[in-house]
């Protein structure tokens, strides 16, 4: 069953996103000794972010990677990379040898290929060796897209086996991208999508109804699923 917790405003839900990660994080080393959490773009996220760099968490057993990245360089205003960069991996100091970055100035195919290798050999893996990442931290488009996944593309549909896709059609710009594939956003341990203001809402309610592959966050396993909104975003 999916977890809804509605907040009152934007920062409410980046202070309690931040925190629940934190302790998510907390959880999984004690537990382990490591994690695996993976990052998304846009502004709820981006202040996320800087609010869990104020929270107290052991880093040194965390691997940051990407659920997307446009085909930008890293230093690109675009690039995901950068906005994680300046608001979490620098501040809080986390070692570049745990920090998994998308490739973006390789391409999509090139760039997709690297990263399948990358969790390949870092990340944990399970049935069909798709990769087990523990936590996801997810946007969501007002067209019901997560990470790069756009309503009704051949991506939706690509193989089990297949952990990271280029996509060449965009209807964001810009159109070349890499993204997750759908396998490793399902097999994940939990994914949290973050969703504020009331351009979000329609996406919301679409999201918790049927499945569908014209709204990709239908697709995502919902017994694994956290979803925080504000009241503007908040499903009909």
């Amino acid at each position: 069953m999916t977890r809804l917790t509605a907040c009152a405003d934007a920062e409410a839900v980046a202070v309690r996103a931040a925190a629940e990660i934190a302790r998510a994080l907390e959880r999984l080393s004690a537990e382990r000794g490591a994690a695996h959490i993976a990052l998304s773009g846009g502004t709820t996220p981006k202040r996320t972010y800087e609010l869990l760099c104020t929270e107290t968490v052991d880093w040194s057993g965390v691997h940051v990677w990407f659920a997307d990245e446009r085909c930008v360089g890293p230093d690109d205003e675009e690039s995901n990379y950068r906005l994680a960069a300046d608001t979490l991996l620098e501040p809080a100091a986390i070692a570049p040898g745990q920090v998994h970055r998308m490739r973006g100035e390789l391409g999509p195919e090139e760039g997709a290929r690297g990263y399948a290798l990358e969790l390949s050999e870092h990340a944990p893996a399970g049935a069909e060796n798709v990769a087990l990442l523990d936590l996801i931290v997810l946007g969501i488009g007002p067209d019901g897209h997560v990470a790069s996944l756009f309503p009704g593309a051949a991506t939706l549909d690509a193989s089990e086996h297949e952990l990271c896709l280029g996509v060449h059609d965009s209807p964001k710009p810009p159109p070349e991208r890499i993204t997750l594939s759908l396998a490793v956003l399902r097999a994940a341990g939990r994914c949290l999508l973050l969703a504020t203001g009331a351009s979000k809402s329609d996406a919301v309610t679409a999201m918790l109804a049927e499945p569908s592959r014209h709204v990709p966050a239908s697709l995502l396993r919902r017994e694994r699923l956290t979803v925080m909104v504000d009241d503007a975003a908040s499903p009909d």
